[in-house]
């Protein structure tokens, strides 16, 4: 069974979801099973993934690693999305930007935060809580 938030992806086209509900059914694109992109959390190559999180004036800035990731056409960071208590916020990324997103956020000494990024090589990544 399939729980709210989790990614998906197709291996044949690259297509990837975020479920935005839970469900009973595999999930199909090009005529076969979508791949669960589990949620890691420790670094284990040379480019760094897990999301940073930093509280700045107004909100969180989000940067993918402690070693800035590659932002190119063939390996980026696709998007990054930042939880502070039940708000999500998301931004799309593309080759060439920073591998980093500022979210405005007025939550006062919030309970939760958790960032999440989609690297299009090596997957899903989380960091915080």
């Amino acid at each position: 069974m399939s729980k709210k938030y989790e990614v998906y992806k197709c291996e044949d086209c690259n297509c990837v979801l975020m479920l935005m509900d839970a469900g009973n059914e595999d999930l199909h694109c090009c005529e076969g099973n979508m791949v669960h992109m589990p949620e890691q959390v420790a670094d284990s190559s040379k480019e760094k993934h897990v999301p940073v999180i930093e509280e700045v004036e107004g909100g969180f800035i989000v940067t993918v690693g402690s070693t800035p990731h590659p932002m190119l056409d063939n390996h980026l960071i696709q998007w990054i999305e930042l939880v502070v208590d039940n708000q999500r916020m998301l931004r799309e990324l593309k080759s060439g930007d920073e591998p980093k997103a500022h979210f405005s956020c007025l939550i006062k000494n919030p309970k939760r935060i958790v960032a999440r990024e989609y690297c299009n090589i090596h997957g899903l990544w989380k960091g915080g809580e």
